[in-house]
């Protein structure tokens, strides 16, 4: 059964409709680098994953169909039979899953550091148990460590704060329902099966996905172009604004 996802949309209404999807821990806000850019030209729909930010936290545990079908609800509501799609991370398992289950629903697709296989299974499972135990306070200097570089750490410490808000507010069940997600997701087979254009994106210094997992997306869709950009992490879009923004504004012109 699906949920009523929270968004926001913003930009010219008569303007192509462009969809992000936010990664594990984050709301829509994360590609708030990006606003500015994007909406001069574009209609940007952000919206927030089950059991993240403002959406409504059914019990766990998740799959990615429910996660793609939640979001293809969210189209259905607002009358988009075709967009462009987006994603980093979680986000981009979900763009990923769409494209290769629902065609007709997507133009294009932008994926930043992500991954069609992000295993072993063992890692979800005990980051899984430390939220059961200590809630997502008790991962978050982990995993924010992981989002940013250490130099782009020192250099914006109010970022990463407000980076570790919105991973210490995300419900602790909603986090471990997403995990379930990921644990048991594996697109590799899909891949060929995507036949739009896809920029894929991967952060150098990323060790959450890895260059090689965005390699592996490329080689896996056709019709791909691969960008590696040095000095960043994760949140690669939140470290390198402007230059993902006009990545992004270039590809979907």
């Amino acid at each position: 059964m699906t949920v009523p996802l929270h968004y926001t949309l913003d930009g010219p209404p008569d303007a192509p409709v462009v969809v992000l999807g936010s990664s594990l821990g984050t709301s829509g806000a994360m590609w708030q680098p990006q606003m500015e850019a994007l909406t001069a030209s574009l209609r940007v729909l952000r919206y927030d994953h089950r059991g993240h930010g403002g959406s409504p936290v059914p019990p766990g545990p998740y799959s990615l169909d429910e996660l793609g079908r939640d979001l293809l609800a969210l189209l259905d509501v607002l009358d988009l039979s075709r967009v462009r799609l987006g994603g980093l991370s979680l986000g981009g398992m979900v763009a990923m899953w769409v494209a290769a289950n629902a065609p007709e629903r997507v133009e294009s697709l932008a994926l930043l550091c992500t991954s069609a296989q992000l295993g072993p299974p063992s890692m979800w499972r005990e980051r899984v148990s430390l939220v059961r135990q200590g809630g997502v306070a008790a991962i978050a200097d982990t995993l924010v460590a992981r989002w940013f570089t250490r130099e782009f750490a020192t250099r914006h410490a109010g970022v990463v704060a407000w980076a570790r808000r919105m991973l210490i507010t995300t419900p602790d069940e909603g986090y471990i329902g997403c995990c379930a997600a990921i644990e048991q997701m594996d697109l590799l087979a899909s891949l060929a099966s995507i036949t739009v254009p896809a920029l894929v994106i991967a952060g150098e210094r990323d060790p959450a996905t890895p260059p090689p997992h965005l390699e592996k997306i490329a080689a896996g869709i056709a019709d791909s172009r691969l960008e590696v950009l040095p000095d960043a992490a994760h949140l690669a879009n939140v470290e390198r604004p402007d230059v993902v923004s006009r990545l992004l504004l270039e590809f979907w012109s």
